[in-house]
């Protein structure tokens, strides 16, 4: 029997989302305002840094590190990207969400219009 790809979780999609939003701008500090401020959820950055390593280590991101700006001390920020793999694995997750909750509604409101 054939082996499914696995699909993302809630938080993976969540980041995928995130970074595909923010694009070259996407690296950790900016994705987890970007997190907390759509889904007003407390997000870990100890959390975000293991998922972001999961996603590249499964190849669907890929990172470059700069150093920090002029004038800015700090540490180097490492921008995320999403890869062929990754972009693909966005699209079908997204898609399965939107059919899931196409037509369900949730005390006589649709949850999404999907048309």
């Amino acid at each position: 029997m054939r082996r499914e790809k696995r699909h993302l979780g809630e938080f993976e999609l969540y980041v995928m989302l995130a970074v595909a939003r923010l694009g070259d701008g996407a690296y950790g500090g900016a994705l987890r305002r970007e997190i907390e401020q759509r889904t007003s959820r407390a997000v870990a950055i100890g959390a975000l840094y293991a998922t972001l390593d999961r996603l590249g280590d499964k190849k669907l991101l890929q990172f470059r590190v700069e150093g920090p700006e002029a004038g800015r001390p700090g540490r180097a920020r490492r921008y995320c990207l999403l890869t062929p793999a990754g972009e693909a694995a966005l699209r079908r997750s997204a898609t399965m969400l939107r059919r899931m909750m196409d037509g369900v509604q949730v005390g006589g409101v649709p949850l999404i219009d999907v048309r």
